[in-house]
């Protein structure tokens, strides 16, 4: 899962990206909201956590701007108002759910997951096929039964394969989802990642490789 964080307190950003990478979702920071706009129109993210009072944009126009343009992306905002007012007006514009600072980080992590979930086509919150069997609250993976024990990058892979539902998903759309923008669109790193899980998944195997499109869960 790809998400966004907006937040102008760096330390704080830092923080909470820190941890969702800790989590295995790919996360990219920006902290003020025209640097939002330019990153939403170019990557798909997943969820958009989102700060309300943000420099050269506030919070709230990138939410009603991002809302209107029908984009797919899950509106989490973050805020230091608790009043109800406060709250009504921030999903009155589009926002998906509203978290008030401070806020404990596992339910900043609950949120977004519960967020994830509710993409087109809606997922569901245990992932299975051929045998896996992967939960991506708990972190944890099985197949037929045995406890698979994965990296932070390899987890994240095998959900977006399994979110795919058997259908095909290209190493450019791997390195997306799980990696952040800052890595290099050259690198190998996809397929090292994939050889590895097939190891730790064992025989048989039921990571796929589609010639020319991409790998898939059988």
């Amino acid at each position: 899962m790809r998400v966004l964080v907006v937040e102008d307190e760096e330390m704080l950003a830092d923080a909470i990206a820190r941890g969702l990478r800790q989590e295995a979702f790919a996360v990219d920071v920006v902290h003020d909201g025209e640097a939002a706009l330019e990153r939403l129109a170019v990557n798909a993210y997943d969820v958009l956590v989102l700060d309300r009072d943000l420099p050269r944009l506030h919070g709230d126009e990138v939410c009603r701007r991002t809302a209107d343009s029908g984009s797919d992306v899950r509106i989490l905002m973050l805020t230091v108002s608790t009043t109800v007012a406060e709250k009504v007006a921030g999903l009155s514009i589009g926002a998906d759910d509203y978290l008030a600072k401070p806020f404990a980080f596992a339910e900043l992590v609950a949120r977004i997951r519960a967020l994830g979930r509710r993409a087109r086509p809606p997922q569901p919150p245990v992932l299975e096929r051929s045998g896996i069997r992967l939960d991506p609250h708990l972190r944890e993976t099985y197949r037929d039964g045995r406890h698979v024990a994965l990296s932070r990058k390899e987890f994240a892979v095998l959900e977006e394969l399994l979110r795919a539902a058997g259908a095909p998903v290209s190493a450019e759309t791997l390195l997306e989802r799980v990696w952040d923008e800052n890595v290099d669109p050259f690198t190998t790193i996809v397929r090292v990642t994939v050889r590895g899980l097939r190891r730790k998944l064992g025989e048989p195997q039921v990571v796929e490789t589609v010639t020319g499109v991409g790998y898939r869960v059988r």
